[in-house]
């Protein structure tokens, strides 16, 4: 997972193609524009594996290029039992992630467990606490809000880890 002496976060949606991989190519974004991409691993990652091994979410990928990040690169893949032994940091986008999140989590032994739960959007404390999922909206209006909504949270967190 974590290169040696890395810091570790894990962006985590139902499917792994719409809000966590947006919310993974933007944390890395934030991370290149402070300097310190190299000081850390981030992926993302599903809860359910219907779209295991499928590419974002077209309009995903049209939020991204707007906004400049035009080299994220992803497929789909299920949250494991070792990701939650190996990430510092696991980011879910609402309250049934997190609740299946605490499910998985707590399958693995105490002494185990490296990764602190978080709720991506509670990160940015004038925001909204959920990151809405935009996968049944038509056309790509809310999958821009959520880039938004991420950009922020994502800014904020690491505004914490670097103060």
């Amino acid at each position: 997972m974590a290169g040696e002496g890395k810091k570790s976060v894990l962006m985590v949606c139902l499917g792994n193609i719409c809000r966590s991989p947006i919310a993974e190519a933007v944390f890395i974004d934030c991370l290149r524009k402070r300097g310190k991409e190299a000081e850390w691993h981030v992926d993302s990652s599903a809860i359910i594996g219907y779209h295991t091994g499928k590419g974002p979410d077209s309009r995903a990928m049209g939020a991204l290029k707007k906004y400049g990040i035009k080299d994220y690169q992803h497929r789909a893949r299920v949250t494991t039992l070792d990701d939650v032994r190996h990430f510092d940091y696991i980011f879910g986008m609402d309250d049934s992630n997190m609740s299946d999140l605490e499910d998985i989590a707590s399958q693995v032994p105490q002494p185990e467990r490296r990764a602190q739960l978080l709720m991506l959007g509670k990160q940015d404390p004038r925001g909204k606490p959920e990151v809405p999922d935009p996968y049944y909206e038509s056309g790509s209006a809310q999958f821009d809000e959520v880039l938004k909504q991420c950009v922020k949270c994502c800014d904020a967190f690491l505004d914490k880890v670097y103060q």
